[in-house]
């Protein structure tokens, strides 16, 4: 079996009730369900929530609300890692065998459904205790970033840069917040997700971090743009 697991915890305070509230006239968490559904690459899409709202909505979506995430894993400190593994012992002490644990966040609403089977594609093709996670390149040479003193001046992290063109500079790469997918075992005894790990890349285009209001509004006018843009190529096509 495999498994979604999408962490949603109820206690958001910078956007309050982030993960329900409408995005483009749907709960958010909306969005990464749907998604994962889609793929069809799960038995099960497991919402790990401690808010009785949140799972109500949750199973009115089609995902598995088996209980409430208890306190201990529910503040502020709580890593995303703590609460897949919580989810994995309870699905070992449920006698549920998981082959494959895929963590998809909750404020995820530019995921598809293809990027997510592409991972599990990939890692069924590979036997190394590795993690697939989303990707994407930054738009800007890290290699010449600046940084700005307590007076305000700037100066360059790594100055011997400072004449090489961007195109002569190593592409880097973040994480795009989207999804990780991993056997159980990777999951609890892996340290660190992104060494030695399988990347999926995303185009940067179809990225935003949604952690304050300004990113909620930039998100819903991209989501909205590209929207638009799949309906008419779509269209166009059954036209021609």
């Amino acid at each position: 079996m495999n498994i979604a697991i999408i962490p949603a915890r109820g206690g958001s305070k910078r956007i309050p009730k982030k993960n329900i509230r409408l995005f483009r006239g749907k709960p958010m968490i909306a969005w990464s369900i749907e998604a994962a559904i889609a793929s069809n690459c799960f038995e099960k899409v497991f919402v790990s929530t401690d808010s009785e709202e949140i799972a109500s909505i949750s199973e009115r979506l089609g995902a598995w609300v088996p209980f409430l995430r208890p306190n201990n894993i529910s503040d502020d400190y709580s890593t995303t890692k703590d609460v897949i593994k919580y989810c994995i012992d309870w699905l070992r002490e449920n006698n549920i065998m998981v082959n494959y644990v895929c963590c998809l966040y909750a404020t995820a609403p530019f995921v598809k459904a293809d990027d997510i089977k592409e991972g599990l594609n990939l890692i069924k093709e590979q036997t190394e205790n590795r993690f697939i996670f989303s990707a994407t390149n930054f738009s800007f040479p890290i290699q010449r970033a600046i940084k700005i003193n307590e007076y305000g001046i700037s100066s360059m992290f790594y100055p011997e840069n400072f004449n090489i063109r961007s195109q002569d500079l190593e592409n880097a790469y973040h994480d795009a917040g989207q999804f990780y997918i991993a056997k159980p075992s990777v999951w609890i005894n892996k340290e660190n997700l992104f060494e030695d790990a399988l990347p999926i890349l995303i185009p940067n285009w179809r990225v935003q971090d949604i952690d304050e209001e300004d990113d909620w509004a930039r998100a819903e006018m991209l989501h909205e743009i590209l929207e638009k843009k799949i309906a008419t190529k779509f269209n166009k096509k059954f036209e021609t």
